[in-house]
């Protein structure tokens, strides 16, 4: 933890925030958890029948919450053996706190960490008269219950003090709420989360709340959030008409409209580009197949549940959506018989997976349940990992500077833990893999650390972070070893000794998916994408009607050098078609009058740059052609 001290006052916020909760708003209200996580602090709630909480309540929850701070109440350590720790919850009418401490008893626990809130008894009346009164009689009840346990309470007793807060909680909190500026927090949102993310469980309230080391800190957060929402791909997804999500499609299921599908599209040739010139063969395979391919693989085994199963018409058979490309490319390296001058054998796929995502998980094109990876496999030999991987890494870092996101970029490396029998493929080979992932980290000037223990056991992996233009980070490119694969399909090469090797399989995937990376896409460039990749390129605007036969005949010229380019004909002022273009954020605004007509010129407005010329059609055509090519 960073800021061990900012880290306490989040958390000691989430208690502040239940108890404000429940003072102002519901006493009756049933509590979960309340983590500090990143910026961020929250706490979940059930609020009781009748009592209806919405974001426009924030506010003075707000104030509430800066009320409790302002009482100066002390958080104290206080341990419970189970019996005393169910009878408090039973008490308090936790209903959902009794199901923690039986799944720690469970686990073996015997005591119970609780940490109180006290105001002075003198003062109660007075800090507590803007309470409900049944939080008031509850905790009466609490205080007394309290005084029978003898308890070691520190600084002060229960004579004096009155316990107008207790939590069940093992993580550090700050002294005294004094040690809380009421200007470094701010409630932000509500949302709806499934208890223990299990969609089977209620739906509980979410309140989250940033916090922050002091007022200015807070605001200027408060400020890129705000900078975020402008760039929501959702939300700009929508109104720019990119992509559509259907309910009568299904959730999850993103349905690409004209822009989107030229975004897409040419992202998936790119990628593809950035492949075919590096030995990589091009392949496809069917979006379904039996439940048999995924025995052999063990997906059926762990991943079932998170498949779409077809049941067969005609042939009566079951069958599923794939949820990965991986067990197909096996059957496609595995009809065919290699030597070890073939290796390495390198398969690429953009192809469309299918797995059943929460419902509540689903957001826009970031979290989709229709899923187009940039997939690549590649069958090697050992001593050809150090090679392929770097050519992987000379990819990733080609796609991302064309992207504007190579700066600030970074690698987790994960390797074996020590517990070493878990991992599969033998100390001699893994170590080989591992070396070479590491030289290749290095050779190649990645900014990697590694992660002892974070391999999955069938392989070591790179994980590569990037950062958009208002600095969020985004995890995206993988490359992943696999030793499992090869030894499930039984796949083999002949060696040099006219025997049967096992390769190894390399996962790699560029964009991680194309619905993805349109998300990260849209928001980093905020829109206003680069010519490559804007699904319209130049507006033509006549500065009258009688100039529209030369905007469209150099419309048609643009159009034959497959530039996407369209006139402005509408009845709008020439002041309104130019806003028009400029909202839309097109790359270039072309306007053209008497004089364009006359030198057969335009006069250029670029949106990104700003800046304004005249050039002939020609030497236009040239200059977005090199712009085009270089994918600047």
């Amino acid at each position: 933890m960073e800021n061990s001290l900012l880290y306490n006052q989040r958390h000691s916020l989430s208690h502040v925030l239940a108890q404000a909760v429940l003072r102002s708003v519901d006493p009756t209200a049933k509590l979960w958890i309340g983590p500090a996580i990143d910026t961020w602090f929250y706490y979940d709630f059930i609020f009781s029948e009748g009592v209806e909480f919405k974001e426009e309540n924030l506010k003075d929850l707000n104030k509430f919450l800066q009320k409790i701070i302002k009482e100066n109440q002390p958080f104290t350590r206080v341990e419970f053996d189970y019996d005393q720790a169910k009878e408090i919850i039973t008490m308090l009418g936790e209903e959902f706190k009794i199901d923690l401490i039986d799944g720690f008893k469970k686990d073996g626990e015997t005591i119970f960490s609780y940490y109180i809130n006290t105001i002075p008894m003198a003062a109660k009346d007075k800090l507590l008269k803007d309470t409900k009164p049944w939080y008031v009689e509850r905790y009466e009840k609490i205080n007394d219950y309290l005084k029978t346990l003898n308890l070691e309470l520190g600084t002060f007793n229960l004579e004096n003090n009155f316990v107008v807060f207790i939590d069940m909680c093992e993580w550090p909190h700050v002294e005294n709420t004094k040690d809380i500026n009421p200007d470094q927090f701010k409630l932000d949102k509500i949302a709806g989360a499934y208890r223990r993310g299990d969609e089977k469980n209620a739906m509980m309230t979410r309140i989250y709340a940033l916090a922050f080391e002091d007022k200015e800190a807070l605001k200027k957060y408060v400020e890129f959030l705000e900078e975020a929402k402008k760039r929501d791909h959702r939300i700009l997804g929508a109104k720019l008409k990119i992509f559509t999500i259907s309910d009568l499609v299904g959730s999850g299921l993103p349905l690409f409209q004209p822009n989107g599908a030229i975004i897409r599209k040419e992202l998936e040739e790119y990628l593809w580009q950035l492949h075919k010139d590096r030995g990589y063969d091009r392949v496809w395979t069917p979006h379904l197949a039996k439940e048999d391919l995924y025995k052999i693989s063990g997906h059926a085994g762990h991943y079932l549940e998170d498949m779409f199963k077809v049941h067969g018409g005609t042939s009566d058979e079951d069958y599923f959506l794939k949820p990965m490309n991986c067990p197909h490319h096996m059957q496609i390296y595995s009809d065919n018989q290699f030597s070890y001058r073939d290796m390495p054998i390198r398969y690429f796929e953009p192809a469309t997976v299918y797995r059943d995502e929460k419902t509540g998980q689903l957001s826009g094109l970031a979290r989709v349940r229709a899923i187009t990876q940039d997939d690549g496999h590649l069958f090697c030999r050992i001593t050809q990992i150090h090679q392929e991987v770097t050519t992987i890494v000379q990819i990733i870092k080609e796609f991302y500077t064309t992207m504007n996101m190579l700066d600030g970029y970074r690698v987790r490396l994960s390797l074996r833990g020590d517990d070493k029998e878990k991992y599969l493929g033998g100390d001699e080979v893994r170590e080989k893999a591992e070396k070479a992932l590491l030289e290749v980290c290095q050779s190649e000037g990645l900014p990697f650390k590694e992660g002892k223990g974070e391999a999955a056991f069938y392989g070591p992996k790179l994980d590569f972070m990037f950062k958009d233009a208002i600095g969020r980070e985004w995890q995206l490119a993988t490359c992943q070893l696999d030793f499992n694969l090869p030894q499930r399909f039984e796949l083999s090469y002949i060696n040099e000794a006219g025997e049967k090797e096992r390769p190894v399989v390399i996962h790699r995937a560029i964009s991680w998916s194309l619905e993805r990376f349109m998300a990260v896409m849209i928001e980093h460039f905020a829109w206003a994408f680069p010519l490559r990749l804007a699904p319209h390129q130049i507006k033509i605007v006549p500065v009258a009607e009688a100039f529209n036969d030369y905007a469209e005949k150099i419309n048609t010229q643009f159009r034959a050098n497959n530039l996407r380019s369209s006139v402005d004909y509408s009845a709008d002022s020439f002041s309104k078609k130019i806003r028009n273009a400029e909202i839309e954020k097109i790359p270039y605004i072309l306007i053209v009058w008497e004089k364009e007509e006359a030198d057969k010129t335009v006069s250029v407005r670029e949106y990104r740059s700003k800046k304004q010329y005249t050039i002939g059609i020609e030497e236009f055509l040239v200059q977005v052609d090199e712009e085009y090519k270089e994918r600047r």
